[in-house]
């Protein structure tokens, strides 16, 4: 029993000095600046002599509250771009001024120049009036490749996050229920660094980035030292220790819901971008970034496992725990470092993840079903089959919206899975293992 109370009085003060640092519990990570911004850019794509958007300048907005009074207004600058300042949240109406307009330009058809909008304190709201005719593409291949390298963008986040999912499986045999939790996580760390402050400064979303990713790192080998390996050394079966990341996953959720709130929230000044044009397919900077970031560190992952001592011994005690531990490699030693480095890269995705949609304290959970898709169907226990799995995955969540509602993307994913696992139970990169 003193072990058992060594452990609860650890997690105790672990969760004691959270709630210290912390401070205020539910809104402790919203943002300081209370101001509420509402905000749009007036263009018209492919339009221009040149081929690309039109941008159209001076253009007058109003926007009303719920009862018809004016409350703020707003000109479009020189780059079509437009910012008003709101009293607070709360219901408006933006409506845009059509006598300023450009001579020849109206608001598309079948578009309503009035545009309802809920506002959230805190943060930037946009809304989009599109102008002029709706440019028409030659064929669906255009849209096919935009959507293709929508998919590469998700696979590689889903990848990132899925890599140490996978090695913890393959050094421990553990399913970590509780791995997506540490996604939201670095989500979360990277916003209250960007977004709330702390002591009064706010860093930059890639200085905030690095001290995720490093807390997240220390995280992960806190959370094997305390909990996992105790429970290994008293030889808890796999199933018991499924069923405890299971509840641990539960209490971590709802702890990261208690303390940031329901309301999902971005990072600061990357909501409205002008995309950058690359021929069939187009991107915002932020995911030009995203893929940059995931590709140089999945490829220095890779190159970590293949050419260093520690990358060697991960994958050996992956292949077969017993011989590499009989030929002398420090078995508990090398799960640290997986427990770390696993920690390190899911926080990393967290903060790509959230770049791309709001913040929330389930898109950890929500990400967590497409990890394990990507890690079965790439081959359990290996990291090049997790990155693979994920990269298909993704490919066929984004093209699968092509055929079926985008609510519904998820489905083709894992009707993929099934099919392909039923062919070929280990996965596309796992090894056939005899069973009996």
């Amino acid at each position: 029993m003193p072990g058992r109370t060594s452990l609860l009085r650890r997690l105790f003060a672990s969760f004691a000095l959270f709630f210290i640092v912390a401070g205020e519990p539910i809104g402790l990570l919203a943002a300081q600046d209370d101001s509420t911004t509402v905000s749009g850019r007036f263009r018209s794509r492919g339009t221009a002599d040149d081929g690309g958007d039109e941008l159209f300048e001076g253009v007058s907005v109003v926007v009303t509250d719920a009862s018809g009074a004016e409350v703020a207004t707003a000109v479009s600058n020189a780059d079509g771009e437009w910012v008003a300042v709101l009293p607070g949240a709360g219901d408006y109406v933006v409506t845009l001024d059509e006598s300023t307009l450009p001579e020849g330009v109206a608001v598309r058809e079948g578009t309503d120049p009035a545009t309802p909008i809920t506002a959230n304190v805190g943060r930037d709201n946009p809304v989009i009036i599109p102008l002029g005719e709706r440019v028409a593409s030659d064929s669906g291949s255009i849209k096919m490749v935009q959507l293709f390298v929508d998919g590469l963008k998700l696979g590689l986040i889903i990848g990132m996050t899925a890599i140490g999912l996978s090695l913890i499986f393959g050094t421990t045999g553990l399913v970590n229920f509780a791995h997506g939790e540490m996604v939201t996580f670095g989500a979360m760390v990277a916003f209250l660094f960007n977004v709330t402050g702390i002591f009064g400064f706010k860093l930059t979303l890639i200085l905030a980035a690095i001290v995720s990713t490093l807390l997240c790192g220390v995280a992960g080998g806190l959370f094997n030292q305390l909990i996992w390996k105790r429970l290994r050394d008293r030889g808890s079966s796999l199933i018991s220790m499924l069923v405890v990341s299971i509840g641990l996953s539960i209490l971590f959720r709802y702890v990261l819901l208690y303390f940031f709130g329901g309301r999902g929230r971005p990072y600061r000044n990357y909501q409205i971008q002008k995309v950058i044009d690359f021929g069939p397919f187009s991107l915002p900077p932020k995911d030009v970034v995203i893929v940059v970031v995931s590709l140089t560190i999945l490829v220095t992952v890779g190159l970590l496992l293949q050419k260093t001592r520690i990358g060697k011994a991960m994958r050996a005690v992956s292949d077969n725990r017993d011989l590499a531990e009989s030929s002398g490699i420090d078995v508990e030693g090398v799960v640290r470092y997986v427990w770390i480095a696993g920690g390190a890269l899911a926080g990393l995705g967290g903060v790509l993840f959230g770049l791309t949609e709001d913040i929330g304290w389930e898109m950890g959970f929500r990400l967590l079903l497409l990890m394990f898709a990507g890690v079965t169907l790439g081959g359990l226990g290996t990291a090049y089959g997790a990155l693979f799995g994920s990269l298909i995955v993704g490919v066929l969540i984004q093209m699968s919206t092509l055929v079926v509602p985008s609510d519904m993307k998820n489905v083709g994913a894992l009707l993929a899975l099934v099919v392909i696992l039923l062919v070929r139970p280990q996965g596309l990169l796992g090894k056939s293992e005899r069973v009996g």
